[in-house]
């Protein structure tokens, strides 16, 4: 392989690589089936630590 196309390649890696960075996410963040459980019961926390008016 001669230089330049080993050049190209090195670049045009680069630059998939940095696209790829900047596309958005298709998969939701991994929660875990503990994170998953509490969740619920923070949620029924919330509305009882509100200021009432």
């Amino acid at each position: 392989m001669n230089r330049q196309k080993k050049l190209q390649q090195l670049f045009k890696a680069k630059a998939k690589k940095a696209s790829a960075k900047l596309a958005p996410k298709s998969k939701d963040k991994y929660i875990s089936k503990a994170e998953r459980e509490k969740l619920p019961a923070e949620a029924a926390q919330e509305p009882s630590l509100s200021p009432e008016s």
